[in-house]
């Protein structure tokens, strides 16, 4: 899934692109800082040519949360990338991986009551067959690097049916770019209660049921 066009806690978000997704090459190093009761340390690989280090940082008092990562740094997602949602991280009704080692980063965005920029490597779902990725950036202005996926789940696993950064229509026949742009900008164009976007008529106990039956889960 995506973080879908609408509140995550009235409605789903939806997201989707087409083509196929490679992988890239290279490898570097990243490290992460987050501080809030404390400080904690994220490092991951990143895509990419050469070395790159990024760091971040976060506060939970009230304040927004910013990260900054490597300018070298993105995330091609592949298929196998994307896994059972119950995998990862929740925060209200989302599920969030960061998959470049900034896990400790997004999770400050996510939780800041101030929003923030979420750091590269971001994955964001709110169903299994949507999903939100952020890009390098620079990758897509217009959609804050955010690239929508619409995704086929099974026990198989996941194949990805179409993905982009302008042209997605997600699994309600919305575009998922016109929605997430009506967010906030503090709010990164993830759609949530009172985030701005257009309400999805779904329940949080609904959200949650879906997000529960991936099938990819064990």
């Amino acid at each position: 899934m995506s973080v879908a066009c609408g509140d995550s806690g009235d409605g789903t978000t939806g997201a989707a692109t087409g083509g196929e997704s490679t992988s890239a090459s290279g490898s570097g190093t990243t490290a992460g800082t987050s501080t809030g009761a404390g400080t904690s340390t994220g490092a991951g690989t990143s895509a990419g040519a050469g070395t790159s280090t990024g760091a971040g940082t976060s506060t939970s008092d009230g304040t927004s949360a910013t990260t900054t990562s490597g300018v070298d740094e993105d995330l091609v997602m592949t298929p196998e990338d994307f896994v059972c949602i119950l995998e990862w991280d929740k925060v209200r009704n989302l599920r969030i991986a960061n998959l470049l080692g900034y896990q400790d980063e997004a999770l400050a965005v996510a939780n800041s009551p101030e929003g923030g920029v979420y750091p590269v490597g971001t994955v964001i779902q709110l169903v299994p067959t949507e999903a939100m990725v952020k890009r390098a950036a620079g990758t897509s202005p217009i959609s804050g690097d955010w690239e929508y996926f619409f995704l086929e789940v099974s026990a198989q696993g996941t194949e990805i049916a179409t993905r982009g950064f302008e042209d997605v229509v997600n699994g309600f026949g919305g575009n998922c770019q016109d929605c997430h742009s009506k967010a906030a900008p503090q709010w990164d164009f993830i759609c949530e209660k009172d985030h701005g976007c257009d309400p999805l008529p779904f329940t949080d106990e609904q959200i949650e049921a879906v997000q529960n039956a991936d099938p990819r889960c064990p």
